[in-house]
């Protein structure tokens, strides 16, 4: 039986992947674990594909033509392995592990998640303690959205880096425990789940172009029962945002459309009218505070605009 799948999404990361690859191998060579790696390239016009070609010839390769966003991306490996539909045609894998790009794995840290997913029957989902590159702490799972955090986002008071659960953030202390902690979700950046959990729940939604589409599925995976829990023994440097940095109005833009679309799932009606109140409020902040002389003024008003547009609808 396999143990461990895990899938990697990518889109223009051959200055990256190569060494994302071969520290998660590194790694997996320390445990006894069966598995197997998938990476589902999006239409990269780097050499991300020949490098996986060349360099990693044992790694599963899926090479779409087109950049089909990181949720479908995700879920055509998904498909792949059998999951999706009532009666799975082949052995799925005990585990499932979603992993970025953008990410270095330290010795032990896919062992710490696999057991600690695999001990407890009510965990649902795990993810990693995370690192920036330099080694400065990152906050590497949150709470679900609140109206207090859309307010953080537009407004400086008490602003959106205020340490706290205002702000949907767990205590540094928790991170820094040889304990895992529960938590409503973790960052995408290291996602493993349990077969079980993707039965149940579905793959992710697709409508998630980008972003908020594990917040989304961890919110799918507390309402069905599941807790999830954050790992600090289990450590993965996260570089951070490499993919999306190279289109900064473009990632706004379907940021805010995530983020809409996930006060549209699991808000109650009053709490959705509000945050899309709020959000259009903060984004004509925003837009009166641009710079017309910056370089890319015409472009982040726009991105601005059509967020307002949203978010009236």
């Amino acid at each position: 039986m396999l143990d461990l799948a895990v899938v990697i999404v990518t889109w223009n990361n051959a200055d990256i992947i190569g060494n994302a690859l071969q520290s998660l191998i590194d790694d997996l060579q320390t445990t006894t674990l069966i598995h197997q790696i998938w990476v589902v390239d999006s239409a990269s016009s780097d050499n991300t594909v020949g490098l996986i070609r060349t360099k990693f010839p044992n790694v599963k390769l899926i090479a779409s033509d087109e950049n089909i966003g990181f949720s479908r991306a995700n879920n055509l490996a998904l498909r792949e392995m059998g999951f999706e539909g009532d009666i799975p045609t082949i052995e799925l894998p005990r585990v499932v592990y979603l992993l970025n790009p953008d990410t270095i794995t330290h010795e032990g840290a896919t062992q710490t998640l696999f057991d600690t997913l695999i001990h407890d029957e009510h965990v649902g989902g795990v993810g990693a303690r995370l690192t920036y590159e330099d080694g400065s702490f990152q906050h590497s799972a949150f709470m679900f959205p609140g109206l207090s955090q859309i307010w953080t986002e537009f407004f400086p008071v008490p602003g959106r880096f205020i340490e706290g659960a205002f702000n949907g953030r767990y205590e540094k202390a928790q991170y820094q425990s040889d304990e895992p902690f529960l938590v409503d979700f973790t960052l995408g950046a290291t996602m493993m789940l349990k077969r079980e959990v993707v039965v149940k729940t579905g793959l992710f939604d697709e409508d998630f172009l980008i972003y908020c589409e594990e917040v989304d599925w961890a919110w799918r995976i507390h309402k069905a029962g599941w807790t999830i829990m954050c790992v600090p023994q289990a450590h993965v440097t996260h570089l951070a945002g490499q993919s999306t940095s190279q289109v900064r109005a473009w990632s706004t833009l379907n940021l805010w459309k995530s983020r809409l679309h996930l006060y549209d799932k699991h808000y109650p009606t009053w709490k959705r009218w509000l945050a899309r109140r709020l959000v259009m409020i903060g984004m004509r902040r925003k837009m009166s505070q641009l710079d017309p002389k910056s370089v890319n003024y015409a472009d982040v008003l726009s991105a601005y605009q059509t967020i307002c547009d949203m978010a009236k609808a």
